[in-house]
């Protein structure tokens, strides 16, 4: 039974009674798992262009630059940095004061090579009064993590993860907002030299954000040639999901006030569906290098990217063939070919189906969001892999799954993910326009039969918590989704501190 004060924060927050019983239903019910046909490999579900392939591409690419159409970067950067220090958050609570773990031990022996040493040891002088070596020749390890991660030093452990300072160059250092400028320079620059980035951040951090950009846009713009337009926004509130007690109904706080959390990056959707964009690339903030690497990125980038404006260019044709009315049978069936061959898409009784049924089928296929995923070979990294699922319309398509979409208690399903040769390293090129030009409305194409249940705790209590379909797992479950091997030297996401000690990010 909802009071007054929960009304009042429904309207707030721009969220629906309707909406909050299906969650509520969500936690009662679960979410089923996906039924799977298959790992996608290379040969069923990964393409692998040849080098003819990929010049056809990179040229389609280049020409499709220059005819006018908004190309945007976009770019989920609204997470905290926090969980990249946790081994150094526990070393500052732990009962002991000199480095005893392996993490510990590398960090503090080569902290120097960090791009935000000199910064770090600024702090150190400003608050202690020692440079860095001083404190560790002191046995003062706590005193240099607590001038990285707190508020009266560097304030790392608080701040998002696209500000911090990841790489060092001769003449100075880039933060991953940078190196995302940058990137966005060499392969999304349209028409008249414009690059469009969208960075999604938290609110308590876009003023950050936006004074970092005001700082360094220019000289990146001058260096590159290139007029830049960056724009930022925030999370939507109306995304926001109920937290439920073990009993399923709404957790209220000591208050008596309703809970609610974060949706997950499935809630972003909204953002994208915000965007005025006829294509978009999208992006871990995390998962960027230095310039000396970034070859195979942009290489690669503009590669998917040939391939899904030369899929929407044929794609786009059959439709207008189909509206016309002017088709043959030999016509159909090559346009059938194509939904099945190309964008990887079959219905088992598609022999069967009237001519009309059959047209309309074909028409809804293929007028709605592409997207083109980068897949790396799997070497173990975490995270969701590429699959050959079923649909609820009884349609087999390709689908980026998560490891809780997947029934890990059937063997034969457990199987399929732990020899699947490919993972999801988020490397995505998003087409959202139709065939007559006008902008799909994204949430209409998301599965909400595909979230996520959590257990949590708040104040000692445990709650549920409910997550969003992910942002490229359900969120475009009903887009037409083609796989493409990328090489593993574009993944390199930094998910610890020391992770900026690879090679990579030297």
């Amino acid at each position: 039974m909802l009071t007054p004060q929960d009304q009042e924060l429904l309207t707030k927050k721009g969220i629906s009674e309707e909406q909050i019983k299906e969650q509520l239903k969500c936690f009662e019910t679960g979410f089923p798992f996906l039924k799977l046909e298959a790992a996608a490999s290379i040969g069923k579900g990964i393409m692998a262009p040849d080098a003819s392939e990929r010049e056809a591409y990179l040229s389609a690419w280049e020409h499709y630059k220059e005819g006018g159409k908004t190309i945007t970067k976009f770019v989920p950067a609204s997470g905290a940095a926090s969980r990249m220090f946790k081994n150094l958050f526990e070393f500052l609570g732990a009962d002991y004061d000199a480095p005893s773990t392996a993490f510990e031990k590398e960090f503090f022996a080569h902290v120097r090579q960090f791009a935000f040493y000199d910064d770090l040891n600024q702090a150190c002088l400003r608050n202690a009064g020692k440079d860095i070596p001083a404190l560790m020749a002191d046995g003062a390890y706590k005193e240099v993590a607590a001038n990285l991660l707190n508020a009266a030093g560097l304030n790392y452990g608080a701040l998002p993860k696209g500000l911090l300072k990841f790489h060092k160059y001769e003449n100075g250092t880039r933060t991953p907002l940078e190196e995302h400028l940058v990137e966005g320079a060499l392969y999304a620059a349209g028409k008249n030299d414009k690059v469009n980035v969208h960075f999604t951040v938290s609110p308590e951090h876009k003023d950050l954000f936006r004074a970092l950009v005001e700082e360094k846009v220019k000289d990146y713009s001058s260096r590159y040639n290139v007029d830049y337009c960056v724009t930022f926004s925030e999370q939507k509130p109306s995304t926001d999901t109920i937290a439920a007690d073990m009993d399923n109904h709404p957790f209220r706080d000591e208050k008596g006030k309703l809970l609610f959390r974060p949706g997950g990056h499935g809630a972003l959707i909204e953002n994208l569906n915000d965007l005025d964009a006829d294509i978009v690339f999208i992006k871990n903030i995390d998962n960027v290098v230095p310039d000396r690497l970034k070859d195979d990125t942009v290489l690669y980038k503009k590669l998917i990217a040939g391939v899904l404006v030369t899929l929407q260019k044929q794609a786009f044709e059959y439709l207008e063939l189909l509206d016309s009315g002017k088709y043959t049978r030999e016509q159909v069936e090559e346009i059938i070919r194509f939904v099945q061959q190309k964008l990887f898409c079959r219905r088992a009784d598609i022999k069967d189906m009237e001519d009309g049924d059959l047209v309309l089928y074909l028409k809804k296929k293929l007028n709605r969001p592409m997207r083109v995923c980068g897949m790396v070979k799997n070497v173990g990294e975490p995270g969701g892999g590429p699959f050959l699922a079923y649909n609820a319309d009884g349609t087999v398509s390709l689908q980026i799954l998560e490891s809780s979409q997947i029934d890990m208690n059937d063997p034969e399903k457990k199987a399929m993910f732990e020899k699947g040769t490919h993972f999801n390293p988020v490397d995505l090129v998003c087409a959202l326009r139709d065939y007559k030009g006008r902008k799909f409305n994204l949430p209409d194409y998301v599965d909400k039969s595909t979230g996520f249940i959590s257990r949590k705790s708040k104040n000692g209590k445990d709650l549920k918590a409910l997550e969003l379909p992910g942002l490229w797992n359900g969120a475009m479950s009903d887009w037409n989704t083609v796989f493409v091997e990328v090489p593993l030297s574009t993944f390199n996401p930094v998910k610890t501190v020391n992770d900026l000690l690879r090679p990579q990010h030297q």
